[in-house]
């Protein structure tokens, strides 16, 4: 029964995912699908489609249960109560209409908490945002999927995705007794890997250095922030920036993050503020892809120095030499420092009070490689990818990139309250990118 399949377990980076959801923010992160809608969106059709496609995904039907002591971490066990209504809803856009407005709908979506109760994700179809358009916002707990898992789930679902090969459903909950000995297999090979954590603990410290040398000056970037938050997607031609990157010898992630610096350096110069330079968490994954069946989370975060003033491809160009000494650290390493503290501020109810007075980052910063061609579901053309993502603590603005089809979309997603001013951010970001992209 039960025993004859393979158990499904959170990893310990799937862990800090969790112990990290505290306060009014629940970490949640996903898209917004601009779909063109010029030959007819059918929502029942939608729906028969997407019940077809989430069978080659085993984790959309899936639940997190917490086993009993003894029993280990918890597992991802298929849930018999399945039904494709409770993750699957249509509206119709708000007025006026348009992408902004579709993003604000976003927003209120990714703030409500997905119920623990059942597979923690939700994609709801948005009709009518201007003429012949229409929208799919897709919401997921993080700890279901990191970016790249992310990305992985959305090549399973869009028109012409591979039929997968199929697999019984539901699977019957592993019995306690074989959780109990899975369990305790899994910390005897922890033990055999010791001295392998133990050199990642090593490159962590390596990875995590430049944010913890000195205490940031406090700023307007960093205070209280609340559970509302305003997304901003800006887009800038793909080719352009690579075109730049590569004449000097960087990266596309390389010029967002000196374009970031220098749009925080300009808005709270505006402010009244003088901050030249910014520490930049920026997560950097330990596997280039992956497929929907090998989901969860496998990545780190290292601090990146950024220079916010001076001239703009001087700052590229330290900006690239900081990023190709922090890759010579094993991808993901931070985790191995980070998740067993955070849990334990989690245990000893500390990580909110952390999180809230936190002066070692000013910002998150996100970048995600994503298709490169064109794609469609439901029958209608993807015209535009907009990632989301929401920060935790005192950070009131963050920065989530991705690219598809030869465009780069950055999406700024900020606490509204605590940064009022997020469209002259905005501009001064692609103002920023236009000087660098030339």
């Amino acid at each position: 029964m039960g025993d004859q399949y393979p158990i499904d377990r959170v990893s310990t980076d799937d862990l800090m995912s969790l112990a990290t959801e505290r306060g009014s923010t629940p970490m949640q992160v996903g898209a917004v699908l601009m779909l063109d809608a010029r030959t007819g969106l059918d929502l029942e059709q939608a729906a028969q489609q997407l019940a077809r496609r989430i069978e080659n995904v085993p984790r959309l039907r899936q639940r997190l249960v917490t086993v009993p002591p003894g029993c280990g971490r918890p597992v991802w066990a298929d849930d018999p109560a399945f039904d494709l209504a409770h993750h699957l809803s249509s509206v119709r856009c708000p007025a006026p209409g348009g992408e902004q407005a579709v993003l604000d709908l976003a927003a209120a979506l990714i703030a409500a908490p997905l119920p623990r109760s059942r597979p923690l994700w939700s994609a709801t179809l948005v009709t009518d945002t201007a003429d012949h358009e229409a929208a799919l916002i897709i919401i997921f707990h993080h700890v279901l999927a990191d970016g790249i898992g992310g990305l992985a789930v959305l090549a399973s679902l869009v028109d012409g995705a591979p039929a997968g090969a199929g697999r019984p459903f539901p699977r019957p909950m592993p019995s306690v007794r074989r959780l109990v000995a899975d369990a305790a297999g899994r910390r005897l090979g922890s033990l055999q890997r010791l001295p392998a954590v133990l050199a990642r603990l090593g490159g962590a410290v390596t990875e995590l250095r430049p944010g913890t040398q000195e205490r940031l000056p406090p700023n307007s970037l960093n205070r209280p922030t609340g559970a509302r938050r305003r997304f901003l997607s800006i887009r800038v031609e793909l080719d352009r920036v690579r075109g730049a990157a590569h004449a000097h010898g960087a990266t596309v992630n390389d010029v967002v993050l000196t374009a970031i610096g220098g749009a925080l350096h300009r808005l709270l110069e505006r402010r009244g503020e003088r901050v030249d330079r910014f520490v930049l968490s920026v997560p950097f994954s330990e596997r280039r892809q992956t497929n929907a069946g090998d989901l969860g989370n496998r990545s780190g975060v290292i601090p990146i120095g950024v220079t916010g003033v001076g001239d703009p491809l001087e700052r590229l160009t330290m900006v690239e030499a900081a990023t190709r000494a922090a890759k010579r650290a094993p991808p993901g390493a931070s985790t191995a420092l980070l998740g067993p503290f955070f849990r334990l501020l989690a245990r000893l109810g500390l990580f909110q009070r952390f999180v809230d007075r936190q002066r070692l980052i000013h910002t998150f910063v996100t970048n995600l490689r994503g298709p490169s061609e064109r794609l469609a579901i439901f029958g209608c053309p993807i015209a535009a990818i907009v990632p989301l993502s929401v920060a935790t603590g005192n950070v009131t603005v963050s920065f989530a990139v991705l690219s598809y089809a030869g465009t780069l979309a950055i999406t700024l997603t900020a606490d509204p309250d605590a940064c009022p001013d997020l469209p002259v951010l905005g501009d001064l970001l692609a103002e920023e990118l236009r000087t660098l992209a030339g």
